[in-house]
């Protein structure tokens, strides 16, 4: 069990120290607020329970791919995105860089002992038993953090294959984890997935332009704002333009370009096992529509779609195995 010690401050904030996370952190919700001089408690979860937990709270697209998932593989892909929404976490919530890198080289030292078999966090502890079966190896979760090593290190890439390099640590490894989640069973499959990712990250930075912008991130290649002479100034003072409309049409369509790519790429053979990213697909390139739809107003606002259209959306592809 994961032991979860709620203390107090004198500010009556409730915070909690997980003695496997080393680290404070701010409670999440289902924890009740105590008053200054209460007594505090203790609360157990299991890893299973905690990674499950961190799953569902990220409101994620890729959540409701899991629900059509049978129990082990679902156990499986929960744990490891779970993993990318800790290391994730990191980088988007912690402002001191310095804390952040020192977090960050306490995950490398904490997969590194995992995988020799004596992991700590409760997302470790979930992950390894499943991690042989589906031949996830310590590779994989080294390059998600590196990836988010280079948002610390950099926050603008002078060019498209610089944003590649980057995208592909942080989604087309974890494409690539996946697919061997759900089943596959043909090595080409390997490089379908790698270019969903791809396809996956673009429309993310797509959707949150604004909100990256507020963090002093800029994803878009600095080569592509200067063809369309948008300035990054614009951006970060979230100045729409004629100019910011085309650029954005132009993300767009590279975006969905790669979604028709990559479900090109997909053996006739990995089809059925690889419906849960087939699912992600279709609400991911609805959200792109979306987003077009409205007039690429994403410096002020984050576009998204509705849980129940999300979860309609996975339900089409789960019967009827196309993509929106």
């Amino acid at each position: 069990m994961l032991t979860i010690h709620v203390l107090i401050d004198s500010g009556d904030h409730l915070i909690f120290l997980c003695a496997s996370l080393r680290s404070l952190r701010l409670c999440g919700e289902g924890i009740q607020r105590f008053r200054n001089g209460q007594r505090a408690t203790i609360l157990r979860m299991t890893p299973e329970q905690y990674v499950q937990e961190k799953a569902a709270a990220s409101g994620s697209s890729f959540y409701y791919a899991f629900l059509f998932l049978p129990k082990e593989r679902r156990a499986a892909i929960t744990a490891f995105y779970a993993f990318c929404r800790e290391v994730d976490d990191v980088v988007d919530e912690i402002t001191d860089p310095g804390v952040a890198h020192t977090k960050l080289a306490w995950w490398q030292g904490e997969v590194a002992q995992s995988f020799a078999g004596t992991p700590t966090h409760p997302v470790m502890k979930a992950l390894m038993p499943l991690a042989a079966t589906y031949r996830i190896e310590a590779r994989h979760l080294q390059a998600v953090i590196d990836g988010c090593q280079m948002d610390l290190a950099q926050n603008r890439y002078l060019d498209f294959p610089g944003l590649k390099q980057y995208c592909h640590l942080v989604a087309g490894i974890v494409g690539e984890v996946a697919a061997r989640i759900f089943g596959q069973t043909d090595e080409a499959t390997t490089t379908y997935a790698h270019k969903l990712g791809l396809a996956f990250q673009l429309t993310n930075i797509i959707r949150d332009v604004g909100e990256d912008s507020m963090r002093g991130r800029i994803y878009l290649p600095v080569s592509e704002l200067q063809q369309f002479d948008v300035k990054a100034h614009e951006i970060l003072k979230r100045q729409y333009s004629d100019r910011f409309t085309a650029l954005m049409q132009f993300q767009t369509q590279r975006a969905l370009g790669l979604y028709d790519e990559a479900l090109a790429l997909l053996p006739e053979a990995d089809r059925r096992t690889q419906k849960p990213g087939l699912m992600m697909a279709s609400i991911y390139r609805t959200l792109l529509q979306e987003i077009a739809a409205d007039n690429y107003q994403v410096l002020h606002q984050r576009v998204s779609l509705t849980p129940l259209r999300k979860f309609w959306l996975a339900w089409k592809t789960q019967a009827f195995g196309q993509v929106v």
